[in-house]
């Protein structure tokens, strides 16, 4: 049975917080088991990377939504100018 995916929209930016410091010590010690001991499903960890990553998105689109006019401008620019450097 497939596990329901993660839904960052709906949580607060606390709620964000609290959660990827809880998914990241899982993570951390699910590593561990792992190498120790094996685990019954690896994929878990590929999971538990992705719900990480998802939060991480939410949180830096909630960081950029909240940038004034001219920071989205010097954003774009540096942007621009790493693209360039490639």
């Amino acid at each position: 049975m497939a596990k329901e995916k993660l839904n960052v929209a709906e949580m607060t930016d606390a709620d964000l917080v609290s959660n990827i410091n809880s998914l990241e010590l899982e993570l951390q010690q699910m590593k561990f088991d792992h190498a120790v001991r094996g685990l019954g499903n690896p994929m878990e960890i590929r999971e538990l990377r992705r719900n990480i990553a998802r939060i991480n998105t939410e949180m830096r689109a909630r960081e950029v939504s909240g940038f004034t006019p001219a920071q989205l401008e010097l954003r774009s620019k540096l942007r621009a100018r790493r693209s360039r450097q490639k």
